[in-house]
């Protein structure tokens, strides 16, 4: 393929502003306030991918928020690449640790990302990772070097779970079939660093709610006569990991895929220095599950975590109060052969169980799916690392992630397809975090890698 460096560098301010238009939409799915907002950046999308070169694009209505499908198909006989991204964001809050409004996107420069970076929410979760694609089509079909056909499929649901994506995937095989899917909603090791993802955590997520008196109560009157819902559901919560911070919940680890010591090894060899990551978290050590390094900590082992926890009065000042209710939001991050129902099932009966007379406890399934492995002997992936080789001159190192992304192993399911994962965010990006943001010469690197994926993925199918 010719260069895509001087057509990038030619459309440079038009790349980054557009995307700026972008985020300034705060397409929240997890808030129905902002529901106008999330249609308003499904029509956007819309637009893009019609500039862009899609000859057909519509906006598929679902139960939930609708999906943007778009597609150019140059010869039937030619390979079809899918591309998948959602256009939804994570709610910014806590709004006061921002050092900018999360919807008023501004350029600064950083020492990882001295060209400048996007900060504003979901400048690289997802949609500045999901527009590199629209602006790699734009290249590709203004230079007539489209070498097979595309499709696009930009979900509005992500963020919250994904339900209306399997209703519109079942429904919808023929449309979306393809040879390959390609994602980008995961990173890589550093800018000069490049790895693909090989392989995501399972998710299942659930919310608590433990009940005592049937109203608030004083606590001077009631302290110490009846439970305390707050301070019951932290000793039910805390006595779900052991010392040793393994997961107490009974059969929880039956199916866990237990990697060989050679493949630990070879995990081993990626580049990782446990002071810097020490340093860019302000922490004065790491923590987790006794045996593993941090990086099988945060990828090819199960976790639980409380992700928010309430109950009782929190305003300004004091008010002497025993809560009627407590409640906690927990997420469990999976591992291969970990089916998320399952694990869903044997927290709701360990949580249950260890609840005292004293309060009534219920537990709430939110969403959840499967984890998920590439192999890197297939076509996609090999047509992966030559094209990061073409941009980065260097292979990149395959990669298991700590995330989840739990439609890719439905789209294997239901489309029989394996899912390319060419992330180029950063660890440090803040991804579902105060000041969130992309850089600008990562944003850029995508856009001239991706079209090197299409020319050699058709390559070794043709």
């Amino acid at each position: 393929m010719k260069s895509a460096k001087s057509y990038i560098e030619k459309n440079k301010e038009r790349f980054i502003d557009e995307l700026i238009q972008l985020l300034k939409i705060p397409s929240i799915s997890a808030d129905s306030a902002y529901k106008n907002d999330v249609i308003k950046t499904a029509e956007a999308i819309k637009k893009s991918l019609e500039k862009a070169g899609c000859d057909t694009v519509e906006i598929c209505k679902t139960p939930g928020y609708p999906i943007v499908y778009g597609e150019k198909i140059i010869d039937k006989n030619l390979p079809t690449v899918l591309v998948y991204g959602h256009y939804d964001v994570q709610p910014p809050d806590p709004l006061d640790l921002w050092d900018s409004p999360p919807f008023e996107p501004v350029i600064k420069k950083t020492e990882l990302h001295p060209e400048g970076a996007i900060f504003a929410r979901g400048s690289c979760d997802d949609k500045g990772q999901m527009y590199m694609h629209v602006k790699a089509l734009e290249y590709m079909t203004q230079t007539d070097q489209l070498p097979c056909n595309v499709k696009f499929m930009i979900e509005g649901e992500e963020e919250v779970g994904s339900e209306s994506l399997g209703w519109f995937v079942e429904r919808n095989q023929e449309k979306l079939a393809n040879d390959v899917i390609l994602i980008s909603d995961t990173g890589m090791i550093a800018n000069d660093i490049p790895s693909i993802t090989t392989g995501l955590r399972g998710l299942s997520y659930v919310e608590v709610e433990v009940t005592g008196p049937n109203r608030d109560l004083h606590s001077g009157l009631y302290g110490g006569a009846v439970a305390n819902p707050i301070n019951v559901l932290t000793k039910m919560i805390a006595s779900l990991h052991d010392e040793n911070n393994h997961i107490t919940i009974p059969g929880f680890y039956d199916d866990v895929d237990e990697l060989s010591t050679a493949e630990r090894a070879k995990m081993a060899e990626a580049p990782f220095s446990k002071e810097a990551y020490k340093k860019a978290l302000d922490i004065e050590d790491v923590y987790g599950e006794a045996g593993y390094t941090t990086n099988e900590r945060n990828s090819i082992r199960p976790t639980l975590d409380v992700n928010g926890i309430w109950g009782g009065y929190i305003g300004e000042g004091a008010k002497t109060v025993i809560a009627s209710k407590a409640y906690a939001k927990i997420s469990m991050r999976l591992v291969p052969d970990q089916d998320w129902e399952k694990i869903t099932q044997l927290f709701k009966n360990h949580f249950e169980s260890i609840a005292p007379k004293g309060v009534k406890v219920k537990v709430k399934p939110h969403h959840g799916g499967q984890a998920y492995v590439t192999p890197i002997d297939s076509v996609g992936y090999r047509a992966a690392s030559k094209a990061y080789e073409a941009t980065f001159g260097k292979t990149p190192i395959p990669q298991r992630s700590g995330g989840s992304i739990p439609i890719v192993a439905l789209f294997e399911k239901e489309l029989k397809s394996k899912t390319i994962l060419m992330g180029f965010g950063l660890d440090s990006d803040a991804i579902h975090s105060p000041n969130e943001h992309f850089g600008i010469w990562n944003y850029l690197k995508g856009i001239e890698t991706i079209p090197q994926f299409y020319h050699y993925f058709t390559e070794m199918n043709t």
